[in-house]
């Protein structure tokens, strides 16, 4: 088959994009990737290059988060050609309505969550006809590459990923509704809900809310209030982030933390608090982890779902400390092949955390039975045989 890939402005995603792309053309298809953010001076991606492609047809066009799918001009295209579009999500579909409201006419989603499949099916079923589960994948290491010993690792607990401050995301919400407005008041009670409940998705915070207002609304009007929910959204993402961290700090433990904004965290200037780097791209996080007794990792809200983040930890020898997920939990064990803490119970994250480090061997094992689960089961194959699953449908 031939296929198109984007490079884009979200440097993860041409990661991600490198690793698909390279699975795919291990199995005999011609990938062209275009770089769409620097599309006339792009060598050997450039929309030159581009046309030059498509003068022998194309299959199939796969992208991250609807990248490459949403524009009327690629819509166009990818109609012409009749080829299979694959959108795969990164993140809760919310963000995304208007790619699921406009796209080609041969389209395919995945999300990473099962929740956020329900939610398309709920809200989007005459629109997007397709949409599978498809779990994160991680990046398996090179064959031979060494491992560091356990002990010898500079970092007994990592964090990599960004920080806000959490009340600085939920004011953007200034930018779309008043501070005085009944919506910012509606969205201030769903921030509040979250804060008690932290096993509440999105979308129900959102129905809880509109019942304690009593409110009623049509289904285009709900529509537009989950996907303003964003702003909550990440506010309740940074607002978790600080918490562990800062829990971890407050108890004495040497915290590395590597990522943007981490500055603004209230406990980086604690002398157990390392900050290691601003931002590096993301291939060059995967060395740190390995680097690393314990990787921390914290759910982005995705309460059936999965993240690369605890899939590559285990892929390089180290153990994913995270909250859980109805997924995680049918397909990893505490104490077996993961780490987990409770957000609700977040009192017990320092002792769960000073057990596995002070216990070596037993954690040093549950890496081993994680890496070999994860090895076999997540990584960038899996996610191009279900790809090509796609592709070996029948259009329609």
């Amino acid at each position: 088959m031939r296929v198109v890939m984007f490079y884009s402005e979200v440097e993860s995603f041409n990661f991600f994009t490198d690793q698909l792309s390279g699975e795919l053309t291990a199995r005999g298809h011609e990938v062209f990737i275009l770089d769409s953010v620097n599309p006339l001076g792009s060598a050997g991606h450039s929309y030159g290059d581009f046309a030059q492609f498509l003068s022998r047809g194309v299959q199939g066009v796969i992208c991250f988060d609807g990248w490459g799918l949403r524009d009327d001009f690629f819509i166009e295209i990818w109609n012409k050609y009749q080829a299979k579009a694959v959108d795969i999500l990164m993140d809760h579909p919310l963000r995304f309505h208007p790619a699921l409201e406009k796209h080609p006419e041969h389209y395919y989603l995945f999300c990473c969550d099962r929740n956020h499949v329900e939610y398309v099916k709920k809200y989007f079923a005459n629109q997007v006809p397709f949409v599978e589960f498809m779990p994160h994948a991680g990046v398996l290491p090179s064959p031979g590459a060494p491992v560091i010993p356990f002990e010898k690792r500079k970092y007994d607990l990592l964090f990599t990923g960004t920080y806000y401050r959490p009340q600085d995301k939920f004011e953007e919400l200034k930018q779309v509704f008043t501070e005085n407005s009944d919506l910012y008041r509606f969205y201030q009670a769903m921030y509040g809900h979250f804060l008690e409940n932290s096993n509440v998705t999105t979308e129900q915070a959102v129905l809880d809310i509109l019942e304690q207002f009593g409110w009623t609304v049509p289904d285009e009007t709900l529509r537009n209030l989950l996907r303003c929910s964003e702003y909550v959204d990440w506010a309740i993402r940074m607002h978790q982030r600080e918490q562990v961290v800062k829990v971890l700090a407050d108890h004495g433990f040497e915290l590395y933390l590597l990522g943007r904004g981490w500055e603004n965290h209230p406990s980086i200037h604690c002398s157990n608090v390392h900050r290691i780097d601003d931002r590096i791209p993301y291939g060059q996080t995967l060395s740190y982890m390995a680097n690393a007794k314990i990787n921390l990792n914290v759910m982005p809200w995705f309460k059936a779902g999965t993240h690369d983040r605890i899939f590559n930890i285990l892929l390089q020898h180290s153990l994913p400390l995270t909250d859980s997920s109805s997924w995680i939990d049918e397909n990893f064990t505490d104490g077996v092949d993961i780490g987990l803490y409770d957000l609700k119970a977040l009192d017990q994250l320092p002792e769960i955390t000073r057990r596995l480090l002070s216990e070596p061997a037993r954690t040093e094992a549950m890496i081993q039975r994680g890496y070999e689960k994860v090895a076999e089961r997540f990584t960038w194959k899996q996610c191009a045989e279900q790809v090509l699953k796609v592709f070996s449908r029948e259009n329609g």
